[in-house]
């Protein structure tokens, strides 16, 4: 009689075992990644949301499986964590993503005014986050207002504009092409405040541009509006923190950084003064992202 002989090998000791996905699992990847796109939504005030984030920080499995989700949906996911929950930005090909055109249709704002719209946006940035420690710095709030954000573009269009004299370049092109303007060559020309028969912001004010681009962000979560002086006051959040991280690499960002116009004074950011007080157009009182 033979005896039999198992040849077989051996299951290697320790070996991982593959844990199969269940419906479920991605119905909860979902589900996070569709808390992600709900930008006001806060994880402390949800505990769905919250236990997923946990699972999220704790199951590998499911991470990996959540962040697949928001990746085949064209999203980056910029960070996970209950201070900011699920902060995800669309890739350029994305559904998700807003592009200028989208941003005018949305804020009833001029097409023709997209330059300005973007100038707005960058400014802000560059006033709640003036530094890199800044962006760097989980704890640190920016504050912002719209009289600030105004007055801090004219003065960098003055800083422009004496580059380009300095560099003998033409500081004031035909008025009929306006296509070759650069945008802050507009800016300083369009009115700060305006008026209107009822006394409100004209929408295509500089102050109204940048109005805007406050509203816009607060709405999409980025920013918390904390009251009405200066036109408008308000604080950054843990996600526009994250999506001006995700900018930062930008050169109009940079550029605008580098004229030199924030100054740090114990820890807040200030505009400089003027070189001199006769630009009437300069705000009183003053204090991410689009795809083409």
């Amino acid at each position: 009689m033979t005896e039999h002989v198992d040849r077989s090998e051996p299951e290697a000791a320790g070996a991982p075992t593959a844990v199969a996905v269940t419906p479920a699992d991605a119905a909860d990847a979902a589900r996070l990644v569709a808390f992600g796109l709900q930008p006001k939504l806060q994880p402390a005030r949800d505990q769905e949301y919250a236990d997923l984030l946990r699972r999220h920080r704790e199951d590998p499995a499911f991470a990996r499986l959540a962040d697949a989700v928001a990746a085949g949906l064209g999203l980056v996911v910029l960070e996970v964590s209950p201070r900011a929950g699920m902060a995800v930005t669309a890739a350029e090909d994305s559904v998700f993503a807003v592009r200028m055109g989208d941003y005018a249709r949305r804020t009833a704002a001029d097409s023709g005014d997209r330059f300005l719209h973007g100038l707005a946006h960058l400014a802000v940035a560059a006033l709640a986050f003036p530094r890199p420690e800044d962006l760097a710095d989980d704890g640190y709030i920016g504050r912002v207002t719209v009289n600030g954000a105004d007055a801090f573009v004219r003065q960098a269009c003055r800083r422009l504009e004496e580059r380009a004299e300095e560099r003998g370049e033409n500081t004031d092109p035909a008025t009929d092409a306006p296509g070759l303007e650069a945008a802050w060559r507009i800016w300083a020309r369009r009115s700060a405040t305006g008026a209107t028969k009822d006394a409100r912001r004209p929408a295509a004010s500089t102050t109204g541009i940048v109005a805007k681009a406050l509203a816009f962000l607060t709405d999409s979560g980025f920013l918390q509006r904390t009251g009405d002086e200066s036109g408008g006051t308000y604080r950054t959040t843990a996600r526009y923190q994250l999506q001006v991280r995700d900018m930062a690499g930008s050169a109009a960002l940079a550029e605008l950084l580098e004229l030199g116009i924030v100054p740090m004074a114990g820890g807040t950011p200030s505009l400089l003064p003027a070189e001199d007080g006769d630009d009437l157009d300069l705000v009183a009182d003053a204090g991410l992202p689009f795809h083409s």
